[in-house]
């Protein structure tokens, strides 16, 4: 049985083919630049890449591409093979704790909401529309970014503000990268053969998210009400005093939108080092004595650890802390300073183990108080997953 997991952009789809009974990935590809100049695509499948350029005037005719193209490299023989579609929702708002099965009502909710991720959910809303043109008689579902962190409690989301800021508009923390950190809760119960743990997840990659996990609900997560909030990360600042908005658009001559935008493209990484949002690029820096990459190494370093020492408090301990997405999957030193500034707390790793990348390890010693394991990132297969459990039902 094929399913398709696809994360769709305002202009850009991307997308992969899995067969579910091995749920092994068939074919993986991006379609960029739809709706303008030098549209192309990408195709990658048995160990083959295959470009080229197309007129894509919209996500319909990118799909109408793709299946086509699935066809012609005889990935599929029909587009009857596939069985279901799921897609990348960012934000759900608190309207959706789980994934939903896509219907007319669904997508008029969708466009309601939209404004809470105004450069991620109308793209997803065009995705949507797009593959029901096409495949209209096949299962669609919506795997949302937001639905994962709906377990948190009230005391936990609402920010100290005017009460009336969420009841009006909807103020509060929302959270992000669920379906990365519920794809990690659920290969440590595969690997714990258990669902009664504590687990914090680090996934870190250029955008970044702490989450502490309790028999596998969120109970909190360092993201808030946009995807700007919590630990510093590759080009957004993180936690930041909000009183340095107007402070800096006085002395630049900036607008808060324009402020906001130096906070997410600007910042983190790069804006402290003026280097690379890389960390790969930034830890061979230090290696090299950059004061700057050495500081910003520190700072970046130090924020996790700050969320992952406060989740161990909020939970009470931990019986596992988690590292994914690029920088947790494959930074070696990254990984060890961390587990390094956690010592305190008893935490110790192998550094041949840690030495790993891309694969599951564990990197702990048999001492360590508490199990540290590299898992890599999966949003993709965790999405097609979701969409046969429709299919199940």
């Amino acid at each position: 049985m094929k399913i398709v997991s696809i994360n769709a952009g305002s202009s850009s789809l991307k997308f992969s083919l899995f067969e579910m009974k091995e749920e092994e990935v068939i074919a993986t590809g991006l379609f960029e630049r739809i709706g303008m100049d030098g549209s192309c695509y990408q195709i990658k499948y048995n160990g083959q890449v295959i470009q080229e350029e197309v007129e894509l005037l919209s996500h319909t005719e990118a799909v109408k591409v793709l299946l086509d193209k699935l066809i012609v490299l005889e990935i599929i023989h029909s587009m009857d093979e596939i069985k279901g579609v799921g897609h990348r929702i960012v934000h759900g708002v608190d309207r959706y704790q789980d994934s939903v099965l896509i219907n007319d009502k669904i997508l008029h909710d969708l466009e309601d909401i939209k404004s809470f991720a105004p450069l991620h959910n109308p793209g997803a809303i065009m995705g949507i529309k797009a593959f029901k043109e096409v495949l209209p008689d096949v299962v669609s579902v919506g795997v949302f970014d937001t639905a994962f962190h709906q377990t948190m409690k009230e005391e936990t989301f609402l920010y100290g503000v005017p009460y009336r800021w969420y009841q009006d508009y909807g103020v509060r923390k929302y959270g992000f990268h669920g379906t990365s950190h519920k794809y990690i809760a659920l290969t440590m119960k595969d690997l714990l053969k258990k669902d009664n743990f504590k687990l914090i997840s680090c996934h870190i990659g250029n955008g970044g998210s702490i989450c502490a996990i309790d028999n596998m609900k969120c109970v909190d997560t360092s993201m808030g009400f946009t995807p700007l909030a919590g630990i510093m990360m590759g080009t957004r600042s993180g936690d930041v005093d909000p009183s340095i908005i107007p402070y800096v658009m006085e002395k630049e001559g900036k607008n808060a939108s324009e402020i906001i935008d130096d906070l997410n493209k600007n910042s983190g990484v790069l804006g402290l080092s003026e280097y690379s949002n890389d960390l790969r690029d930034l830890v061979d820096a230090c290696n090299e004595g950059n004061e700057r990459a050495i500081l910003t190494k520190n700072k970046y370093v130090r924020r996790i650890v700050d969320y992952i020492a406060q989740y161990y408090v909020l939970l009470n301990g931990a019986d596992v802390i988690a590292f994914t997405a690029g920088v947790g999957e494959n930074n070696i030193v990254i990984r060890r300073e961390i587990c390094e500034k956690l010592s305190c707390l008893g935490v110790k790793i192998d550094l041949d183990k840690n030495q790993t990348r891309g694969e599951i390890q564990k990197i702990s010693t048999d001492d360590s108080s508490i199990a540290v394991y590299v898992i890599p990132a999966n949003e993709e297969l965790m999405i097609a997953r979701e969409t046969l459990k429709f299919m199940n039902r």
